[in-house]
């Protein structure tokens, strides 16, 4: 959280009245007025992580999800990868704070909905043809996580990932050779990249992703949908 505003959030979480909806309606607001003063900065999310944490640490997901052990986010040379993200991050997003997510942290994430604020990622969003995919890779090693739409249009997965805040992914989307699931619901990749997290609801698994975390090239090169 913006430094200015965590005095405002830390003693309204002092508050036993403080409801979780409220906490998450101030999270957005703050989320919205970064986008709307056109910054690129990232704040640490209290939404999706204090979600995920409510999960029992010891669920299993039905397939096709495949589930990983905590040994994939083990210690490595670079946090919890072996290597930092690329230099050439699609989108123009912010390769600082990337790496921080992708590789310092478990548990927070980009603010909810600041994917909107990446006028390059919806603009190609809107391009792409009735049929076409866009490919979203690992921002460390350039693998291929996830691929959207399918099974819906874009328009759906874009309503979709504005009414919960970050890049929602179904089941069909992931690419599971490369996508594993903890059993808190963190997602990661085999790599030891966080992802974001599974966060299900009415219609099964939905992947709530941050889009730095998967803003790469493949092998470090240039994507296209």
């Amino acid at each position: 959280i913006d430094a200015r505003h965590k005095p405002i959030l830390e003693i309204e979480l002092t508050r036993p009245s403080f409801m979780f909806s409220q906490l998450r309606q101030a999270t957005n607001k703050l989320a919205l007025k970064s986008i709307n003063s056109n910054k690129r900065s990232i704040s640490s999310s209290l939404y999706m992580g204090q979600t995920a944490t409510r999960m029992s640490p010891n669920h299993t997901y039905p397939a096709p999800a495949v589930m990983g052990t905590e040994s994939i986010m083990s210690k490595k040379a670079h946090g919890t990868s072996h290597v930092p993200v690329q230099s050439n991050l699609r989108w123009k997003v912010d390769q600082e704070v990337a790496d921080r997510i992708c590789n310092f942290n478990r548990h927070y994430a980009e603010h909810s909905g600041y994917f909107q604020g990446i006028t390059e990622f919806l603009q190609e969003a809107k391009n792409l043809s009735a049929d076409g995919v866009i490919t979203f890779y690992d921002s460390n090693t350039g693998k291929p996580l996830y691929y959207a739409p399918r099974g819906r249009t874009m328009a759906d997965f874009l309503a979709e990932s504005r009414n919960h805040g970050w890049p929602s992914f179904r089941d069909a989307e992931v690419n599971w050779d490369y996508v594993r699931i903890l059993p808190n619901g963190e997602t990661v990749s085999v790599d030891g990249t966080h992802l974001g997290h599974n966060l299900p609801d009415g219609k099964g698994n939905r992947y709530c992703i941050n889009l730095v975390c998967v803003a790469g090239n493949p092998d470090g090169g240039s994507a296209s949908s």
